[in-house]
């Protein structure tokens, strides 16, 4: 099951995932993404966006024609859903108040995803301020949570742990400025159990390291390979 590889991974390093948003690629240039993606010993590929994408099933479908990396959805709605991945990332928006993505979305969704036999993994998402203005903030019509409000972003980590997801995720949003920071990590780190994901404005293998360092369980690098896939060895390489 790939919920149990990610609770591996706390005795092991950390986790790297490629996150794939469909709508901005190309067949050949998301043959060239996976295929670099296989090379580099990526642990997950998470596909998905903030706009309804025409093309998932047939982007999944290209993806596993060329590695066999499960495949994740991250959905940016509730129709980005595909019988054709691994598993879901059933992402609840802890860190806002928009109800339609605490709740309202996962309910008209639910008995879709149940029956597409996908695994499921529920997972409290947290929007970190990482400067300027990000698609997801955007989109979700939430306010991220200011990056100096530590004990604020634990007590949501925790409230999410207790609420019953199995991952926390803490992200700084796609093109956002600066990571989520070490401090942060280190501290929802020692106040929550779960494995936690980290993603957003990780540009460098340098970036990568430090966070995984700071405690990240997997690391959700997107943005920054979509024009330079081949530095995808040295991010890779950046958790060893």
């Amino acid at each position: 099951m790939i919920y149990n590889k990610i609770l591996e991974s706390r005795n092991h390093k950390p986790l790297f995932s490629l996150l794939i948003d469909p709508e901005k690629h190309t067949r050949q240039s998301l043959r060239h993404l996976v295929i670099k993606a296989h090379e580099a010993g990526v642990d997950f590929i998470l596909t998905g966006g903030s706009l309804l994408s025409q093309r998932l099933d047939q982007s999944i479908q290209t993806i596993k024609g060329h590695t066999d990396v499960p495949v994740l959805l991250f959905p940016g709605n509730l129709m980005q859903v595909s019988p054709h991945a691994d598993g879901i990332l059933f992402l609840s928006l802890i860190s806002g108040r928009n109800p339609d993505l605490l709740i309202g979305n996962h309910v008209l969704s639910a008995k879709m995803i149940r029956d597409s036999g996908l695994e499921v993994i529920p997972t409290g998402y947290i929007l970190v301020e990482g400067g300027g203005i990000t698609s997801v903030e955007y989109i979700s019509n939430t306010k991220p949570i200011p990056s100096d409000k530590t004990d604020i972003i634990t007590s949501t980590a925790l409230a999410g742990e207790l609420l019953g997801h199995k991952l926390i995720y803490l992200e700084s949003g796609s093109g956002a400025s600066h990571s989520v920071y070490s401090r942060l990590i280190r501290e929802v780190k020692r106040q929550v159990a779960l494995p936690l994901v980290v993603g957003g404005g990780l540009k460098k293998p340098e970036d990568v390291h430090r966070i995984a360092r700071a405690g990240a369980n997997m690391v959700v690098v997107g943005n920054a390979l979509e024009d330079k896939p081949d530095q995808l060895g040295e991010m890779t390489a950046a958790l060893r």
